[in-house]
Parts: structure tokens; sequence; C-alpha cells
């Protein structure tokens, strides 16, 4: 059986770490290279690095900031927000990034999933999803949360995924920074309905919700921020206790 990654998520605004609460509500949570050294020595099997506000604001991503970070970690490393461009992807792959996550310019402009995968491979295209409970159902969000789309969450991630995706970044909106658990519905949903790897992402308030939404929600990686940021848990600790309960992780 494939390990379960854990994965950090550095958000990104003007340069610092920053976390939220549902999209909001932005505060400071450290210098990205150190936090990201940190977590290098906790044993994260990846980093993801999401500049929040570069799509609303028209900003390229921060290819400087990717060249700094891989010289100093040798983990996996995601980075996303305003890549709009194949020349963008090309940019953040050779200053030192694993894969680029794309969510505004791919829901703008589907052919650019195909675009990225058929030049640069599918397992470099991560799809995010920012989703919100709508009507019995998820409703796909832009612009960081800014914009309503109108799309049903689990048919787009279908249409990504044919379109050459490789992986889902899949964010609960309705969960993001409240600590109360993952949207296990929302990620079960898009996981049975796709084949390629799930991260789940929003709502981690302890080891017991990662564990829950691996498990239930049959992710294959769970992102979470606050609680590593602020020293809540420790990356260790969370893949202690995800062993203790059966899960396969890399310590």
């Amino acid at each position: 059986m494939l390990a379960k990654r854990i994965i950090p998520c550095l958000d990104i605004d003007a340069g610092r770490v920053v976390k939220g609460v549902k999209f909001v509500d932005i505060r400071d949570a450290g210098d990205p290279v150190e936090v990201a050294a940190l977590y290098e020595e906790e044993g994260a099997d990846e980093l993801v690095f999401l500049d929040i506000t570069a799509s609303s604001g028209g900003r390229k991503t921060m290819i400087d900031l990717m060249r700094k970070v891989s010289e100093e970690v040798f983990m996996p490393l995601t980075v996303g927000g305003g890549i709009s461009e194949l020349q963008d992807i090309s940019a953040l792959l050779k200053a030192g990034a694993d894969k680029v996550s794309i969510n505004t310019a791919a829901v703008e402009s589907p052919g650019f999933i195909s675009e990225a995968a058929s030049r640069f491979g599918s397992q470099c295209i991560v799809l995010a999803i920012d989703a919100k409970r709508d009507n019995g159902g998820w409703t796909v969000f832009t612009y960081g949360g800014r914009k309503n789309t109108g799309k049903d969450a689990v048919k787009w991630a279908v249409d990504g995924v044919r379109r050459g995706a490789g992986e889902i970044l899949l964010t609960s909106m309705d969960a993001d920074g409240t600590h109360g658990g993952y949207d296990i519905g929302l990620t079960r949903n898009i996981a049975e309905a796709v084949n390629v790897p799930v991260i789940a992402s929003g709502g981690a308030g302890g080891p017991e919700d990662l564990y829950r939404v691996l498990d239930k929600g049959k992710a294959d990686a769970v992102l979470a921020a606050s609680i590593f940021h602020y020293r809540t848990f420790s990356v260790r600790a969370v893949k202690q206790y995800l062993r203790e309960k059966g899960v396969t992780v890399r310590l």
C-alpha cells in the first residue's frame, strides 16, 4: 500500500507565511524559508506553497522564493497562485518546484490543463479546487475564494482529470481554518470519482481529523497549516499517531 502523505501548506502573502479562517482574517505565521526548513527536519513528505492573492491581484507567482526554498530543502515542492501561462510553469519548475497547482486559470480556460499536461507531464500538474457547500452539493470558487463559478466541484474534478491533471488539491472553504475537521463528504465524493490522488485540505484541528479524512474520506494525502505553523502538533507527532491507527506513513 502506498504511504499516505502529510503535507504542510504555506499560504504566502507579500513574501510571508500567513493563515486565515475561511479565506479571511489573515495573520502572519513566519518566514517561508525558515518554516520550510523546519518541516523538512520534522519529516514532512511534501510542501505546498500558495500565493493566496496572486490571481486576484494579477501578480505572478514567487519564482525567487522557490529558488531560495529549493536551496534549503530537498522534499518535493508544489507551488500555486497566479499561474496562467505555460511560461509561468516552466519558470517555476526551473526555479525548483516539482509540481504546480492551477485553479483560476484552469476554470477560465480548461484547455490550459491539457496544454500544461502535454508540455510538462501530468505528474507536474495539480488541479486545485476550492469548494463551498451549495444546495446539497459543492460549488467551485476561484480568485482565492472570491468568485463563485457555479461549477459543480465533483464534475469539475472529473473533467480536470480527463484533461490531464495528475492530482487534485481539494480545499473545503467551509472548513478552512476552523479546526473543525475536513469535509469528509466532499473529499470522499471526489476521491471516488477520479483515478488520481486527492489531497484533502481545510479544517485540520488535530491528528484525529487527518485520520478520519484519510480513512472515511479516502484521501491519498492531507494538507494542514495552522496546527503545524503554530506548533499545536508536529508533523512527526501526527505521523506517529496515524501509524498507531494503522495508516501507512513514512517516519
